[in-house]
């Protein structure tokens, strides 16, 4: 991973239970990521969820 890009962290199944309950969405109504994207920590699958940290803060993706 480059110095300059952002931390990517796979959420557990747990995690992405209470993420999804605590903002009250559905992973369909998340944001995309390809399963290709050179940021994605290894063993990332269709329908995970991905936190991204970033200085202006921290934003979740559903891969697909």
């Amino acid at each position: 991973m480059h110095i300059l890009q952002p931390k990517h962290i796979k959420l557990s199944a747990k995690e992405s239970e209470e993420l999804l309950k605590k903002i009250n969405v559905s992973k369909a109504q998340l944001p995309k990521i390809l399963s290709n994207d050179a940021g994605l920590p290894e063993g990332c699958n269709v329908g995970d969820i991905i936190k991204i940290e970033r200085k202006t803060g921290v934003y979740f993706r559903v891969v697909v």
